[in-house]
């Protein structure tokens, strides 16, 4: 299937980086052993790297469907999460007949680091983070005018989708998944512009926050309570040490509160169609669904937990829950995103309730 990649310049396509440079970025990664086909990448991916400006080169995937196209989506990654982390459900949506981009954070997964260690997650700002979607969905959308792109940000790709979207992405359609947004106020103030010019943004927030192999995985942390698809990180990024992530750097937080104070105040600008998917019951839901109600053409859904018990973890990774939640998911962004006019009707196309809590997983364990 020819994807009509016309990346002027943009694209490098990766055989395998890396080598000596802990900050070089990396696509040749190895299929963990044990691995179950289904985590496995789709047919036809193809790993490439965009980078604008200064900004270290951001590692992205593809995968298009065996048919003609119906829709384009850019998914935009979670902090610390890997775009393999969304093979199994980058198949469904190509058998949907959605072509399907994953773009990774700056600084993190594949991408080039901009400092070492590289388990380190760092960034001094968020503009490489939102040029490369920018100037990532202008060629998705150059390489084929009629069809509709949907950006999906997941956690706080959300927030970089914000910005992007505000500053001109040719989006046609926005989903935001458990958004991630520092609240006005928070413990966390960006930090003195001098101090990043010297360098002190480079240090981790804490000691001993570095990668470990016996470290929490998106089950043990919450963020979903299906054992094997919440393990499917940690074991692409044991048999691949390149990919590893541990904790923040003190001007990664800096950058996450002034990125979202400017995306909070310019949400009611954004006159996109947006689908918002969050639970009300975590500040940062709570937070999202005020940006949502700003919003002139925004609409939200979610899942909220019972009386009694907690919320979903920051960010919670609904693409990985449980068979039920994530079938939820999975209809509510298919739903939602526009197809090509001369696409034929989806089959097996479920209800589709785009507003309010849904009734048929309310409570329900992700």
């Amino acid at each position: 299937m020819r994807l009509g990649l016309a990346l002027a310049g943009l694209l490098i396509v990766l055989t395998g980086c890396g080598g000596a440079d802990q900050r070089a970025p990396f696509a040749d990664s190895r299929i963990p052993p044990s691995l179950a086909p289904r985590f496995w990448a789709p047919e036809g991916w193809g790993w490439g790297l965009i980078g604008v400006g200064d900004a270290p080169p951001q590692r992205y995937g593809v995968a298009a469907p065996s048919t003609a196209p119906r829709g384009a989506l850019l998914i935009l990654t979670d902090d610390g999460e890997l775009a393999e982390a969304w093979f199994e459900t980058v198949r469904d949506f190509n058998a949907a007949g959605y072509t399907v981009w994953v773009l990774e954070r700056a600084g993190q997964g594949g991408s080039a680091r901009y400092a070492s260690p590289r388990d380190l997650i760092h960034v001094p700002n968020f503009e490489g983070d939102v040029a490369a979607t920018k100037a990532l969905a202008r060629n998705i959308v150059e390489s084929d005018r009629g069809l509709p792109l949907t950006i999906i940000g997941q956690g706080v790709g959300g927030l970089v989708a914000l910005s992007a979207v505000d500053g001109g992405a040719p989006a046609a359609a926005l989903v935001l998944s458990s958004p991630r947004l520092a609240p006005s106020g928070g413990k966390n103030k960006p930090m003195p512009a001098w101090l990043l010019q010297v360098g002190l943004g480079r240090f981790p927030e804490g000691v001993g926050q570095g990668w470990k192999r016996d470290g929490a995985d998106a089950f043990k942390t919450g963020r979903t309570q299906d054992r094997r698809r919440g393990g499917v990180q940690m074991a692409w990024q044991t048999a691949n040490p390149d990919l590893r992530m541990g904790g923040r750097s003190l001007g990664w937080t800096s950058a996450f509160e002034a990125e979202s104070k400017a995306a909070l105040g310019r949400a009611k600008d954004i006159r996109l169609p947006t689908h918002l998917l969050a639970t009300r019951a975590r500040p940062e839901g709570a937070l999202a669904y005020r940006a949502c109600g700003t919003m002139p053409r925004c609409t939200a859904t979610g899942i909220e937990p019972p009386p009694g018990r907690p919320a979903a973890a920051p960010g919670a990774s609904w693409f990985l829950g449980v068979d039920a939640v994530r079938l939820w998911w999975l209809d509510q962004v298919l739903c939602f995103a526009p197809q090509r006019s001369s696409a034929p009707e989806m089959p097996n196309r479920r209800n589709c309730p785009m507003d309010g809590v849904s009734p048929a997983l309310s409570g329900h364990r992700l």
